[in-house]
């Protein structure tokens, strides 16, 4: 490259820094919601855009190529984020295999108290099978009982009791 060809490619993206650097640090802040990491990658976006043109490449638009660069830096933050997230969360204690095992005890939980409804008085067994069995509202249950959303919720918690 000559020194005339670099004097040319400067004067090109100091032109595009100067035209295009707030709207693509508004989008990156936008889509990252950090002022910092939206900087940051504004500036890279334009490093990248540099070396680009020092190795020789043609640019036709060059605001849809800034901000096609910066989109994919802006999606490779997104994935970097998830991964350090997860091994920030790890190392405060969280372990994944734990949840599943209060989940299967939840579940036996489950199934005993489903048992359970059984037991109870025939008035608080159709209302505790809708609305945990059946999963129902209340506004549901009492549609298709007939009765008050009040009526249903005392005699849901009257059959807990």
């Amino acid at each position: 490259m000559t020194k005339k060809q670099k004097t040319q490619r400067q004067a090109i993206l100091s032109t595009a820094h100067f035209e295009y650097q707030i709207g693509l640090n508004k989008y990156a802040f936008f889509k990252t919601s950090d002022h910092e990491v939206g900087k940051d990658l504004v500036q890279v976006t334009f490093m990248k855009t540099w070396s680009y043109l020092a190795k020789g490449g043609k640019i036709e638009t060059m605001k849809a190529f800034l901000y096609h660069i910066l989109n994919n830096l802006i999606v490779d933050e997104y994935r970097k984020r998830k991964t350090s997230s997860l091994d920030s969360m790890i190392e405060n204690g969280f372990d994944p295999r734990a949840s599943g095992h209060k989940r299967l005890l939840n579940i036996i939980d489950g199934k005993n108290a489903f048992l359970l409804i059984k037991h109870l008085p025939k008035k608080y067994q159709k209302v505790m099978r809708m609305r945990y069995v059946k999963e129902l509202s209340l506004k549901e249950i009492s549609h298709s009982t007939q009765q008050r959303k009040n009526t249903i919720a005392v005699q849901i918690h009257r059959g807990l009791g």
